[in-house]
């Protein structure tokens, strides 16, 4: 049950940025394509090794850049990923880096690549496992993910993670309206190959739960 969870995360790391518009973000574009590159179109498992790499390179970006909360989200988002990739309890570690480090970003500016970091919490919180174990927290998620929702409202990643959300609390009906919204978010310039990825995702969930 805990290998599961953690292997989840692998899903939220989720290239939750959108389109590219602050001058700083042109930045993290490197990142953000190897990211997509790692997990769409690498084995699963090939994914955790290099994730890990890229995740040197994010802290690098992160570091040079301490006052750009976009470096911070997608190391954010790597770190995280790498611990789904590797799942076991070592992977908690990892989650709570994430999280310190998405946390960190929201100091700077929580409208960040349109409240990605809000985006990338809400699924922490909703797919780590709860104390003892670890810090998950449904209540929690829920908050940070309607948080996301009210800067990103048309956004494919809010949509789909809150849905995913939903479907997990056996909220089907309201599910299902999210999961729609997200199939009609516009193309993000730059991103093809991170919304091909999502967009299978959003339909695979679709069609689990019976569109």
């Amino acid at each position: 049950m805990l290998r599961r969870s953690i292997l989840i995360f692998s899903l939220f790391a989720a290239s939750t940025a959108a389109c590219l518009a602050a001058p700083g973000d042109e930045l993290v574009k490197p990142i953000q394509d190897r990211w997509a590159e790692i997990k769409y179109k690498l084995p699963a498992k090939e994914q955790a090794d290099q994730y890990h790499a890229l995740a040197d390179k994010a802290h690098q970006l992160s570091a040079a850049n301490p006052n750009l909360a976009a470096a911070l989200i997608w190391e954010g988002i790597v770190v995280s990923s790498e611990a789904g990739a590797r799942g076991g309890l070592g992977a908690l570690s990892m989650a709570k880096e994430a999280r310190r480090l998405l946390e960190e970003s929201l100091k700077l500016d929580e409208k960040s690549l349109q409240g990605s970091a809000y985006t990338s919490l809400g699924t922490l919180y909703a797919k780590v496992p709860r104390w003892p174990v670890g810090f998950g927290d449904k209540k929690q998620a829920e908050a940070m993910l309607r948080k996301a929702l009210t800067i990103n409202p048309d956004g494919i990643d809010p949509n789909f993670f809150y849905g995913e959300y939903l479907v997990d609390e056996d909220r089907i009906a309201e599910a299902r309206h999210y999961l729609e919204r997200a199939l009609k978010a516009s193309p993000r310039p730059g991103r093809e190959l991170a919304d091909q990825g999502r967009r299978q995702e959003v339909q695979a969930l679709l069609n689990k739960i019976g569109r």
